[in-house]
Order: structure tokens, then C-alpha cells, then sequence
């Protein structure tokens, strides 16, 4: 059986996968806006698109809230509520995947085939991925679970009172940087390309300059995701150490300040190109600011100064003489 740390890393690896597919429908949902074609589609097929693209922002916030809990709760220590938190939330990340996936395979089979082949291929492709994700897993887990529950639990015990080295420290902490690099280059690119785009000319200037500070925001994410590697080079000549591990997990947070800003940056321009409201589009930006920085930052702080209060209260108790 795989040992704790092995699952861990493996949560994370997994994390990584289910990101690039969340990249690709972003990437495209946000730059689908901006094409010519675009304002000729129906208004709901138009209307669907931004609700894809929320739904595919919730699982981009989802999918690295990982990493956040990581770093800001256990320390970087590889434990069983680590692994269990990324295997809970990545369970429910996939839902609001397979529903985006369905809405865009809507308005793409709508264009072409009309409303009804287009509602039975977004249903299709949505039921499809519902049942490839939880209905199959559900059933082979149900088979499967009683006869491995036994092991697991032993090789968990086995694992979880061993302190997690500083290789395997560096290793979780670099692969969460990746999971989080590929929303903030696809974001960026579309970046961009957006700017040379005809109805970019056409937006209000405030929107204009909102999409400019996004930009700004993304930028500033990647150049921090992109220091660890240049400063374990160059500082550290590739060694293994606390500092690198303790450098690295703050700039991931760091990282995730100005990400957050730049995505709801330009969902607020998506929003009231295809709304035409402002005010709205400002609520729907907030909302997801809010929930990017409530999770990430807010949840996840809570439980880490829970966490250590915890700790106080245990090591305390352990320091009590015993009584005759």
C-alpha cells in the first residue's frame, strides 16, 4: 500500500490534471467573448458562456485551495487531514467542471446543429462525465473499499507518525506552485491577445483600464510563482533546505494575492461586455474575489490558528505532573 507521503504527492500530481483540463475551457471561455461571432449567438447560449465561466472559476479556486491548506495549516508536513482535505476537495471540484464542460459543449453543438441537438450534447457530455467521475467511482469503491479499508488504515499508522523530510517538504511545495502557474499563464495569454482584438477598442475605458491592472495582477502571480525555481538555483545551487522549503511556501501565498485580483479583474470585463451592467458585473467580481480570499486565505487561516491552539493545549498537557 502506498505510504502517506506517496498520497499526498499524488493528490497533488492529480490536482495538476484536473487544472490543465480547467485551463483549457478557460482560456477558451474567456477569450470566446471577445470574437467577432460571439455577438451573434442567441442570448442565452451567450448568457450559458458566463455561467461556464464561473463554474470553471469555482473549480480553479477549488482546485488550488489545496495547496493554501498545505502550507497555511500543516506547515508543509505531509499528514492524513492533508491528503484527505485534497481528495475531498477535488471530489467536489469536478462537479462544476462537468457542468461548464456540458453548458460549452451547448454552445458550440447550438451554433451549428440548433437548441435541441445542443441541449441533448451539453446534457450528454455532462451525464457522461458525472458517471465517468462519481457514479463508476461510487460503485467500484463500494466493491472494493471493505477489503482495503483494513490495509489502508495499518500502512496510515503506520506512516503518519514519521516526520516528513525536507526532500519530500521541497518536492509537495514545487508541485503546488505547478498546479497553480498553469491558471495564471492561460489567464495571461488571454491577457493579451484580448488587447489586439476589435471589440477591445469598442469597451468602456474603465473596463479597458480594469483589464490593464489585471494584467498587472497576473503578472505579477506568474513572476512570483517562477522565483522559487530561479532562487533554488541560484541561492540555494539546487541544496535541499528549511529556508528554500519555509521561501517557497511564501511566495506561493504571496502569489495567490494578486492571482485572485486578476481573475475577478476580468470577469468583471466579461461580465458587462456580455451584461451591459455595470454594477452587477462589479457584485459578480467581488463575489468571486471573496470567495477566492475566504478560502485560500480566510478558511484556511482559521483552521491553522485552531490548529496550533490545538498544539498548545496538547504539548501543555503533556508537561502536567501526575498526581500521587
Amino acid at each position: 500500500m502506498a505510504r502517506l507521503k506517496d498520497k499526498v504527492q499524488n493528490a497533488l500530481d492529480e490536482s495538476r490534471l484536473l487544472i490543465l483540463g480547467t485551463q483549457v475551457l478557460l482560456g477558451f471561455q474567456l477569450r470566446a467573448v471577445f470574437e467577432k461571432g460571439f455577438d451573434k449567438l442567441p442570448a442565452a447560449s451567450q448568457y450559458l458562456d458566463l455561467v461556464a465561466l464561473g463554474l470553471l472559476l469555482i473549480t480553479l479556486a477549488l482546485l488550488i485551495w489545496p495547496g493554501a491548506y498545505h502550507r497555511l495549516v500543516e506547515s508543509g508536513e505531509d499528514t492524513r487531514s492533508v491528503h484527505e482535505f485534497a481528495t475531498g476537495v477535488m471530489e467536489v471540484a469536478l462537479a462544476p467542471f462537468a457542468i461548464g464542460l456540458g453548458l460549452n459543449i451547448y454552445v458550440a453543438v447550438e451554433k451549428v446543429g440548433g437548441r435541441l441537438a445542443g441541449i441533448i450534447s451539453g446534457a450528454s457530455a455532462a451525464l457522461a462525465a458525472i458517471i465517468a467521475w462519481y457514479v463508476s467511482e461510487a460503485i467500484v469503491r463500494r466493491v472494493h473499499r471493505p477489503h482495503e479499508q483494513k490495509h489502508d488504515s495499518k500502512t496510515e499508522q503506520d506512516s503518519s507518525h514519521e516526520a516528513t523530510y525536507i526532500t519530500d517538504k521541497i518536492e509537495h511545495v514545487l508541485t503546488e506552485t505547478r498546479v497553480v502557474l498553469p491558471g495564471a499563464q492561460a489567464l495571461l495569454g488571454f491577457q493579451f491577445l484580448v488587447i489586439l482584438t476589435e471589440p477591445f477598442d469598442n469597451l468602456p475605458q474603465s473596463s479597458k483600464v480594469v483589464h490593464l491592472l489585471s494584467l498587472g495582477f497576473i503578472t505579477l502571480s506568474i513572476v512570483l510563482l517562477m522565483t522559487p525555481a530561479a532562487y533554488h538555483r541560484i541561492v540555494e545551487r539546487g541544496e535541499e533546505t528549511e529556508h528554500f522549503h519555509r521561501f517557497a511556501s511564501s511566495v506561493l501565498l504571496a502569489a495567490m494575492i494578486p492571482l485572485a485580483l486578476g481573475l475577478s479583474g476580468d470577469l468583471f470585463v466579461v461580465t458587462r461586455k456580455v451584461l451591459g451592467n455595470r454594477e452587477l458585473a462589479i457584485t459578480l467580481a467581488g463575489l468571486t474575489l471573496l470567495l477566492c480570499y475566504g478560502l485560500w486565505f480566510g478558511l484556511t487561516s482559521y483552521w491553522s490558528s485552531e490548529h496550533r491552539h490545538e498544539a498548545r493545549t496538547s504539548k501543555r498537557g503533556s508537561r502536567r505532573p501526575i498526581s500521587a
